[in-house]
């Protein structure tokens, strides 16, 4: 075990008031693609790039096209948790870890067993109508062909916060009290790239922040442990 692995341990063990800040990264190892890697969603050809496709100007101007891009590049069948899902959710269950802060959709800590996770970019698990907001089974969204309509006639869509739609201030705020509050704050598997969600880091007021991630952030040199390694191996070793 090297040296940055065992002060990472030692900060856990030590810690009843973890918090962990976590994006895309933790869902590769479970077989998600990123966004910004060499081969992630950003970096693949389609007819419009998928920034615009994942804006809600371009949902409203064209949801078959959003869809078929949805379906074929956001739901991805038969993805199980991987080592940090449940480590994070063991770790709660222990009574050190007080939330998980995502920018992930895909549900996959709840699945691992965390309770408390807050969710900044919504869920592909959810779906409601546009125009009246009824729910939705999601899966018919997820797995449906052409434009999921409500009976009010409403396109259904999924409860994600697509570009140009501000946060849901209610998680914005819950997310910022338990970083300003949180012993540990362990950042894993995001580039730190995306605003908001990466401004909220800097409400952390103390003095153990871990960042674990392949490649490094904007952040990193603020970090008082680095780890360049896969989050999964890490995790797995704590």
């Amino acid at each position: 075990m090297n040296e940055n692995i065992q002060k990472f341990r030692a900060m856990v063990e030590e810690s009843d008031n973890i918090v962990f800040f976590g994006g895309a990264g933790v869902s590769t190892e479970s077989g998600i693609p990123d966004f910004r890697s060499v081969d992630g969603l950003y970096n693949q050809k389609w007819k419009y790039p998928p920034e615009t496709i994942l804006s809600r100007s371009f949902f409203d101007r064209d949801p078959a096209e959003y869809y078929r891009f949805h379906r074929e590049k956001l739901v991805i069948d038969g993805v199980a948790p991987n080592r940090a899902h449940l480590k994070l959710a063991e770790l709660e269950q222990k009574g050190k870890l007080r939330a998980v802060i995502t920018q992930n959709i895909d549900g996959l800590h709840q699945a691992a067993g965390s309770k408390n996770v807050l969710e900044l970019h919504g869920s592909i698990l959810r779906a409601y109508c546009s125009r009246c907001r009824r729910i939705h089974p999601a899966d018919n969204i997820n797995h449906g062909e052409g434009l999921p309509l409500c009976p009010c006639g409403g396109i259904v869509r999924p409860d994600i916060v697509l570009y140009e739609e501000p946060l849901d201030n209610d998680i914005v705020s819950s997310a910022i009290h338990y970083i300003r509050k949180a012993d540990v704050l362990i950042i894993g598997g995001t580039s730190l790239n995306v605003y908001p969600a990466a401004g909220l880091i800097n409400y952390y007021r103390g003095t153990k922040l871990v960042l674990v991630n392949l490649s490094a952030t904007p952040y990193d040199d603020r970090a008082d442990l680095v780890i360049h390694e896969k989050i999964g191996e890490v995790f797995s070793q704590i």
